[in-house]
């Protein structure tokens, strides 16, 4: 058995999860959300306990029971608590600003790169002096969250020299050291 296939789903007061042919829908307090799943693939609702089966062992089928597991735990996680992500800039003269769902970056290019972002991330941007400019992300969605995130942040990479870039807060850049001086 898949060892986080076979785990149950606890389910939080106030989050209901419904099942209809091949789509499970999770409603709560942060949205809606809806993941079509694999006909062999079966969850089953049992009070606030969700449980998710396969037929047989077969490779396919083994690889899907984890899979949709996870995809409908991150989903009542979601609607129940919701993600947050903070991306951090970092380099001279870098900014960011929102007017409504559309970001506007200036990055060092000549242009200034403006994202249009969906109707169900909430963002807050937050510009201090002395301090690196921020972008708070909010969403029930795990994966689209994680998909705005890294389209964010292949406008301008961290690079290894000078650590500048757009960067998760918290993260880790493995920094090198700049060309030394040449022997005589």
């Amino acid at each position: 058995m898949s060892r986080i296939g076979k785990q149950p789903i606890n389910i939080p007061a106030g989050v209901t999860v419904s099942v209809a042919n091949t789509t499970v829908t999770v409603k709560g307090p942060k949205g809606t959300l809806t993941q079509e799943i694999n006909p062999n693939i079966s969850v089953a609702v049992e009070g606030n306990v969700c449980t998710v089966t396969r037929p047989d062992d077969e490779k396919l089928n083994r690889s899907m029971h984890g899979l949709y597991r996870s995809l409908i735990q991150n989903m009542v996680t979601g609607v129940s608590e919701g993600y947050k992500k903070t991306l951090e800039l970092i380099g001279v003269g870098y900014r960011v600003s929102n007017q409504g769902q559309v970001l506007e970056f200036a990055l060092g290019y000549t242009h200034n790169i403006f994202m249009s972002l969906p109707p169900e991330i909430k963002i807050e941007t937050k510009s201090e002096r002395n301090q690196n400019p921020i972008v708070i992300l909010e969403s029930a969605d795990k994966q689209l969250i994680g998909q705005v995130c890294a389209k964010i942040r292949s406008f301008r990479k961290p690079e290894p020299y000078k650590g500048k870039g757009v960067r998760f807060q918290g993260e880790v850049v493995r920094r090198k050291a700049g060309k030394s001086a040449g022997k005589k």
